[in-house]
């Protein structure tokens, strides 16, 4: 099974944040995008199991950033 993990720049705070629809309880942030997909390959097995799922055999990982430019 493929679980779909989405990574967003807040832009604000100064941090990329990882949240999934398909693993309860993922709620991860990070300055560092490379950092933070370490800390999603970690934790999602363990939130998984944790629920009662199987674990992964596949994270996708969907990224999005916004930057405002000036004309």
């Amino acid at each position: 099974m493929e679980y779909v993990v989405k990574l967003i720049w807040d832009s604000e705070a100064g941090v990329w944040v990882a949240t999934s629809d398909d693993i309860p309880g993922l709620v991860l942030e990070s300055g560092s995008f490379d950092a933070l997909l370490e800390r999603v390959r970690f934790a999602a097995p363990e939130l998984l199991e944790l629920n009662g799922a199987k674990r992964p055999t596949a994270l996708s990982f969907q990224a999005e950033r916004l930057e405002r430019i000036a004309l």
